[in-house]
């Protein structure tokens, strides 16, 4: 699956839920030692958000802000690379529509690109999206969730791009159309197997096996049912008033969350958000047909689209009483009154140099 000339840019578009943060993860440790390799992983940190949110013409998460120039300062730094390879990865850049994924195409040099799309099974995909959701504000439960993504009319549902991420055959076949079948590889991951996804990896890239390794202090994991029940209930309280947004982001998303996903870890048993079985089979069917919808596009495909359409029994279920244990209470506290200290410090500080400027001028 390597081979491809030395001077491709690899687009890998996602979808979310699909192993983006370890692939992330991996790619941004390994940055001062992929030049060795002809490869620059392109962008700031782990993946460059905002520039793909831009790109597709996303509006920004609740609670944040885009700025501007994201996307042509991150094209800027994809030149600037010259003839070596590139790897550009955000899984937002699969919410483009045509057009939008068209003008990233071109605006990437279409010449050079070949994207590539990682897919896990919808019935695993699920819970994870609607908790990631209520992480950017959502205030529907989940079984509301659940009725609205597989039985109301896309005008109804509360996340209207969610199939445009998770349609895996049409979103395969959108791609592909744009930069060509030959031009694009699709992943099915194992989940079984831990380390196919990085080993896909270094395949596609051309990269020794054992090259890319994952990065340990990720804070990316999901929320439990019960963690995001009390999140979603402080949404509503939230979002019933006429406050700024940007302190949902400041002190919730990247206070209270974040220091709760990292200093509290869920027992494997709390971390599965049990789906009701008429939502998985409906999702399992959707997973066969993109299979046999992408196996006949012509695309290079590593691992087995079988998986796409796989049930697994032990995420069947109703998601039963949301319970909070008192540590991952007691953690978001904290993470939200430190983030509040935090922008005090900050704002003091920024005081004291302005002041300082004025007098001196």
């Amino acid at each position: 699956m390597g081979g491809l000339p030395s001077n491709t840019r690899f687009l890998h578009i996602g979808p979310h839920k699909t192993g983006t943060t370890a692939i992330q993860g991996a790619f941004n440790m390994a940055r001062s030692r992929l030049a060795e390799h002809g490869l620059t992983y392109v962008g700031k940190g782990r993946q460059p958000g905002k520039a793909a949110q831009q790109a597709a013409g996303r509006p920004p998460m609740f609670g944040a802000e885009h700025g501007s120039n994201h996307w042509q300062r991150l094209v800027g730094e994809v030149e600037a690379t010259g003839d070596q390879r590139a790897i550009i990865s955000s899984e937002f850049f699969c919410e483009s529509d045509d057009d939008a994924a068209r003008r990233i195409v071109e605006d990437l040099d279409a010449s050079r690109v070949h994207v590539v799309v990682t897919l896990r099974p919808l019935t695993k995909i699920l819970s994870a999206q609607w908790q990631q959701y209520v992480q950017s504000g959502l205030r529907v439960s989940y079984e509301d969730w659940l009725d609205a993504v597989f039985n109301r009319p896309p005008e109804e549902r509360p996340n209207p791009t969610f199939w445009r991420r998770h349609d895996q055959g049409e979103l395969v076949s959108r791609w592909a159309g744009i930069v060509g079948p030959e031009n694009m590889t699709v992943i099915a991951v194992d989940d079984s197997d831990r380390g196919m996804l990085l080993r896909s990896f270094e395949e596609l890239t051309d990269l020794p096996e054992g090259f890319l390794v994952p990065d340990d202090t990720q804070e990316n994991r999901s929320l439990s049912y019960g963690e995001t029940e009390f999140l979603r209930r402080f949404n509503r309280e939230f979002r019933s008033q006429d406050w700024d947004t940007l302190l949902y982001g400041r002190y919730i998303r990247r206070g209270a969350v974040r220091h709760m996903k990292v200093q509290y870890q869920p027992t494997r048993e709390e971390a599965v958000i049990r789906t009701p079985e008429w939502a998985m089979e409906r999702a399992a069917k959707v997973g066969a047909e993109s299979a046999a919808t992408i196996s006949t596009l012509g695309t290079r495909i590593m691992g087995d689209l079988g998986v796409l359409s796989d049930l697994p029994d032990n995420r069947v279920g109703d998601p039963g009483i949301p319970v909070l244990p008192p540590q991952a209470a007691a953690h978001a506290v904290f993470g939200a009154v430190a983030a509040g200290r935090d922008a005090e410090a900050a704002a003091k500080e920024a005081g004291e140099s302005a002041a300082q400027k004025a007098a001196a001028a």
